[in-house]
């Protein structure tokens, strides 16, 4: 694993969505699970957050997270800026993202991961919304380990 963005060996990796409610809460909380199973907590920052947050994250992303033994409840999405993504070696957009890739910069490996929105979607379509994010975030570590 090496930076892009720096000398350090601490590669940085944003988790990001327009409201930072749902995919970006849950794929933050597989990352942090994996980062520790891996003995990646000294390697890997992890960043999470939205262009446009809101107030709380979803109730059926709280309840799906449960269910897979996550408590999000302390959780709250927060506001992610270009200067942090910017200082990232790995982005990845969720799929309704406002963000324009060339604002970020060359360095930055940023993945689109086209997920559906699971705000307001029936708890077993949130259930399969989760298990293609963990899918798609145990995949961006393993791709950390091959570099």
């Amino acid at each position: 694993m090496s930076s892009t963005t720096d000398s350090s060996d601490t590669t940085r990796i944003a988790l990001m969505c327009v409201r930072n409610a749902g995919r970006s809460q849950m794929a933050t909380a597989f990352a942090e699970r994996e980062r520790e199973a891996r003995g990646l907590e000294d390697r890997v920052e992890i960043l999470t957050g939205g262009t446009d947050p809101a107030d709380a994250v979803h109730d059926g992303v709280l309840e799906a997270m449960a269910d897979a033994g996550f408590d999000l409840s302390d959780r709250t999405p927060r506001e992610i800026t270009v200067e942090e993504l910017r200082s990232c070696d790995y982005v990845a957009t969720m799929g309704c993202s406002t963000l324009d890739v060339g604002t970020v910069g060359e360095d930055v490996d940023v993945r689109d991961w086209a997920l559906e929105d699971p705000g307001e979607k029936e708890p077993e379509r949130v259930r399969e919304i989760r298990d293609e994010v963990e899918r798609r975030v145990t995949a961006l570590f393993d791709d950390l380990e091959d570099v």
